[in-house]
């Protein structure tokens, strides 16, 4: 019995890695696909243009408030971030898909020397249902 259970606990771990190590490659691809031509590949962005996503209060604070304004863009106003203004104006992205836009958030909160926890598709799901 002990070692069916330690079999099926390191099937279950490596079944949870594999799918950890998908979603960040599906992540990656996506960013790639969808934001480094602003945020460029190592998430620095430009100065004074496309803010950076590196340990900033915006990647690494309220996943919510993140993913708002991924969905609805930052408008035609000036951005500020850390004391800092950024002039080009992020376009609203909802047109992507929930498990989408939960990638591509999740890459950026774990990648660029950011350690913070990842976005599920259900909290885009409920962020996007409050715009309506």
């Amino acid at each position: 019995m002990k070692k069916i259970f330690v079999t099926v606990s390191i099937i279950l771990t490596t079944i949870y890695l594999f799918a950890q190590t998908n979603n960040k490659q599906k992540g990656k691809a996506l960013y790639e696909q969808y934001c480094l031509t602003c945020h460029q590949a190592d998430g620095a962005g430009v100065p004074h243009l496309n803010p950076p996503l590196i340990n900033t209060s915006f990647v690494k604070g309220d996943k919510a408030k993140l993913i708002h304004w991924v969905l609805t863009g930052s408008g035609d106003e000036k951005v500020e971030i850390e004391g800092k203004f950024y002039s080009n104006n992020m376009p609203a992205q909802n047109y992507l898909k929930d498990d989408e836009i939960a990638a591509i958030l999740s890459y950026v909160r774990s990648s660029f020397g950011n350690k913070y926890s990842a976005v599920t598709p259900a909290e885009v799901k409920a962020v996007r249902a409050t715009l309506k």
